[in-house]
């Protein structure tokens, strides 16, 4: 069996081990593959796994033998479903392998926007505190979460992890979903107007899939909701969010910080204006990238191609 990976650097750039997907068959690892690369590498290929190279139904075409189609990611955007179904091509995704660390990351932007630690503890090196008349000092406002609301916007798996934090940091949580939950724990409120989310929570934060019903949700008229005193958090997908409204809404107060995860168009242009804008601290699409989650991403990739050759194909999206 002629497996190929065409763009593994992201999911194993060097700290993990590929040894369980090559022991099912002649496998070939390449750390990145450029579009005119794609082909001539997965000729001939009966399984090809893939991150963020497009799949597109004229590749799908082109590769008679592909039989399998192996997402090292839980989104499958990257690939033309419809074409892969027309050829009898299984995709299948990996669903749920980062619902803790994203939802982590999510307490890392908040709380270094309440304390500043980085700030704080490079003042303390400069020698501030050794210089400071009294026993302590601050330069930002310091912030308690307790008593707070958290807005959460999609309530799978890791908007229920995320709600999870905040409540044992003693926030209140409302949560937006299209499919209204069957059950809430104590301090949850639910509600069908997302509005009321973007309105009322001190912090909002996006953890919903991106579809063509919501793409550029949070735009102007939205942010124009939220307190001046509000986050937006966004480690979903980019494309959710208005990236020049939330630009202007950051540049004019409208609200008082972003912390993002993604955005819409990755790696950014130098012109993104987000990514100078006041306010805005944003990390590299780095939420998913613990090497927990990345090795459990290996292990049930490597898991679906396994089920796949013994003829019951798991976690499949292509119908």
């Amino acid at each position: 069996m002629n497996i190929v990976v065409l763009d593994g650097y992201t999911t194993n750039p060097g700290d993990l081990s590929w040894e369980g997907l090559t022991a099912l068959g002649d496998c070939t690892v390449y750390d990145r593959s450029g579009d005119e690369e794609v082909l001539p590498r997965a000729e001939g290929a009966e399984i090809v796994l893939v991150n963020k190279v497009l799949m597109t139904g004229e590749r799908i075409a082109h590769l008679e033998r592909l039989r399998y189609i192996g997402l090292l990611s839980t989104g499958y955007n990257v690939v033309d479903l419809p074409s892969a179904r027309e050829q009898g091509i299984v995709v299948s995704n990996v669903p749920s392998y980062s619902t803790m660390s994203v939802a982590q990351l999510v307490f890392a932007h908040l709380l270094r926007r309440c304390h500043h630690v980085a700030e704080h503890a490079q003042g303390v090196r400069e020698g501030r505190w050794s210089a400071s008349e009294d026993f302590c000092y601050w330069d930002y406002p310091l912030v308690e979460l307790a008593g707070q609301t958290m807005g959460i916007v999609g309530y799978g798996r890791i908007g229920q992890a995320t709600t999870a934090l905040a409540r044992a940091f003693g926030m209140s949580v409302l949560v937006y979903d299209v499919r209204p939950p069957d059950d809430l724990p104590e301090g949850v409120t639910f509600t069908d107007r997302l509005d009321d989310v973007f309105g009322q929570a001190d912090v909002v934060s996006l953890h919903c899939p991106l579809t063509d019903d919501n793409q550029g949700m949070v735009d102007r008229r939205r942010l124009e909701l939220m307190k001046r005193t509000a986050v937006l958090i966004n480690l979903a997908r980019g494309p959710l969010v208005d990236e020049d409204a939330l630009a202007d809404a950051l540049e004019q107060g409208q609200i008082a910080g972003a912390a993002l995860d993604v955005l819409s168009t990755e790696p950014p242009p130098e012109g993104n204006r987000l990514l100078t804008a006041r306010n805005c601290q944003i990390t590299p699409h780095i939420a998913w990238a613990t090497q927990s989650a990345r090795k459990r991403l290996i292990d049930v990739a490597t898991d679906n191609v396994r089920a796949f050759l013994e003829g019951r194909p798991q976690n499949a999206v292509s119908g």
